[in-house]
């Protein structure tokens, strides 16, 4: 009798090796990731939008001041040119309002009380979705597992600034023995 494998659970490790569970982690982080964010965005079409309209809104919600649109792209992760297109779009709406800042040359993000309004319903289903999701996992397995994924972040930051410094230096020329 053959056994039914569920696709839907993602890759499992054949063996316990540290390769194959760094493999198993590695995907199921993204695969998490994705499922969750289409899930909200399921939630968040009723309103008429996609995740590359929510998203700027609720993260402007997490500035303390008004940010710059550099800031938000970088929140975002995304590149300053596709940013442009989407506040674009969310000012057209009336969501938003590009203001001059300080230095003339950049523009502060700020949420129009229509935009206000909308945040807030984007943050409720967003936390509404995080507690449903979450409601079955143990505060002391969220804890590990959120320790778990912030060292995985400085990891990566840390990957990152050494490319970065990398790129920008000169080449190195091997060190002659004498």
């Amino acid at each position: 009798m053959k056994h039914k494998t569920d696709r839907r659970a993602g890759p499992r490790p054949a063996s316990s090796s540290g390769t194959d569970l760094q493999a198993a982690f590695g995907a199921q982080v993204g695969q998490v990731a994705r499922r969750w964010r289409a899930l909200v965005d399921a939630r968040l079409k009723e309103f008429g939008l996609t995740e590359a309209t929510w998203r700027p809104l609720l993260h402007l919600s997490k500035f303390a001041t008004p940010p710059r649109q550099t800031d938000l792209a970088e929140s975002l992760s995304i590149e300053g040119p596709s940013l442009v297109r989407l506040l674009d779009t969310l000012e057209r709406d009336g969501y938003i309002l590009r203001c001059a800042d300080s230095d003339r040359r950049t523009k502060t993000i700020r949420l129009t009380p229509r935009g206000e309004t909308l945040q807030r319903k984007i943050a409720a289903v967003v936390a509404d979705t995080r507690s449903r999701v979450l409601a079955g996992v143990a505060d002391r397995r969220l804890a590990a597992a959120l320790q778990v994924l912030e060292e995985v972040e400085r990891s990566i930051r840390t990957l990152g600034a050494s490319k970065e410094s990398q790129a920008g230096a000169p080449p190195r020329r091997a060190r002659r023995k004498d």
